[in-house]
C-alpha cells in the first residue's frame, strides 16, 4: 500500500468516526439547550475552541490575501449551517434532524459537480441513490411531519454541501494545515454568534450556568468542544483536503444512523423498524464508498488466476 494510499485510508477512517461522535451531537446539543439558548451555546462552544486552537494560528503568517478570504468565507459558510441546525435541533427531534441532514449525501454530488467540474463516478452515484433511498424509508417512520425545525435542518444539509465544496476548492491550492483552518473557523462562528445575539437577540445573553449546580451543562460542552468540534472539525478538514466532496459526504452519511441510535438510548426517542432499515442502507452506502473496487477487482483477478 503506498502512502497515498494509507493516507487516504487514515482519512476514511477518520470521517467514519467523525460521523459517529457528530451522530450523538444532536441529542447532547438538545440536552444543552435545556440550560442556555443556542447563539449563547455557539459563541460559547466555539469560543473556547478557538482559544484552545490560537497558537496554530501562527501558521497564517505569509498566507496570501486570497488563501485568507477563502478560509474566512467557509467560516462564514460554517457559521450559517450551525446556525441553521442548531436552531433546527431546538424546534425538532433529534432524531429528525439527524435524518435530514443526510440529504447532504445526495446534494454535494451535485454541488460538487456545480463548482469544481468533477463528475461523481459510477459508484459515487449508485451510492447516492442508496443513500436517498434509505432516506426516504427513514422519512416514511410516520413520525416525521415538516415542522419550521425541519425545514431549518434541510437548509443546514444544503448549507453543508456547500461548505465541504467549497473547503475542497480552498484547501486544494492551500498549504494552510487543517488545524489552523478549524481555528479560523472555530474564530467566525464564535464571533458571528456573539454578534447576532447582541444585534438581534440579546435574550440569548444569559448567565452561564454555575459549575457547581448545573455539572451536566459543563460536561456537554466539554464534549460538544473536545470530541464535536475539535476532533470532528480537524478530521473533516484532513480528510478533504486528501478525497473528494462526494466522497466525504458519503462516508459522513453514516451520521443520521449515529444519531438515531443515540437519539434512541439517550433520549428515549421511538424509531419504527423501517427508520433502522433506512439507517443501515445509509452505513451501507458509507461502506460502497470505502472500498476501493479497483484494487478489489485486481486481488479477484490474481486469485483467478
Amino acid at each position: 500500500m503506498s502512502k497515498h494510499e494509507r493516507l487516504l485510508l487514515l482519512s476514511d477512517l477518520m470521517l467514519l468516526g467523525v460521523a459517529a461522535v457528530w451522530g450523538t451531537t444532536y441529542g447532547v446539543v438538545k440536552s444543552a439547550l435545556v440550560f442556555y439558548p443556542v447563539l449563547g451555546l455557539l459563541a460559547l462552544r466555539f469560543g473556547l475552541t478557538f482559544a484552545l486552537l490560537a497558537p496554530s494560528l501562527r501558521s497564517l503568517r505569509g498566507t496570501n490575501a486570497r488563501t485568507l478570504r477563502g478560509v474566512l468565507g467557509v467560516g462564514l459558510l460554517l457559521l450559517a449551517t450551525l446556525l441553521s441546525e442548531t436552531f433546527g435541533i431546538l424546534m425538532t427531534r433529534a432524531a429528525n434532524a439527524a435524518f435530514l441532514i443526510s440529504v447532504c449525501v445526495v446534494l454535494t454530488p451535485l454541488v460538487e459537480w456545480g463548482l469544481l467540474r468533477r463528475a461523481p463516478s459510477r459508484i459515487e452515484w449508485i451510492a447516492v441513490l442508496l443513500s436517498l433511498f434509505g432516506a426516504w424509508l427513514l422519512a416514511g417512520d410516520g413520525a416525521l411531519s415538516l415542522n419550521p425545525g425541519d425545514a431549518l435542518i434541510l437548509l443546514a444539509a444544503l448549507l453543508r454541501a456547500l461548505t465541504v465544496c467549497v473547503t475542497k476548492r480552498v484547501m486544494r491550492d492551500s498549504t494552510v494545515p487543517p488545524l489552523t483552518v478549524t481555528a479560523v473557523q472555530s474564530g467566525v462562528v464564535a464571533l458571528g454568534s456573539a454578534a447576532a445575539a447582541w444585534l438581534f437577540a440579546p435574550r440569548q445573553w444569559q448567565a452561564l450556568p454555575s459549575w457547581h449546580d448545573h455539572p451536566a451543562f459543563w460536561a456537554y460542552v466539554a464534549y460538544l468542544v473536545i470530541a464535536c468540534t475539535l476532533f470532528a472539525f480537524f478530521a473533516q478538514n484532513f480528510a478533504i483536503k486528501r478525497s473528494s466532496p462526494t466522497r466525504v459526504s458519503l462516508l459522513m452519511g453514516s451520521e443520521p444512523a449515529f444519531g438515531a441510535l443515540f437519539a434512541c438510548l439517550w433520549l428515549g426517542e421511538r424509531i419504527s423498524l423501517t427508520a433502522w432499515v433506512g439507517g443501515g442502507l445509509i452505513v451501507a452506502a458509507s461502506i460502497l464508498a470505502t472500498v476501493r473496487w479497483t484494487a478489489w477487482r485486481a486481488v479477484v483477478a490474481r486469485v483467478q488466476a
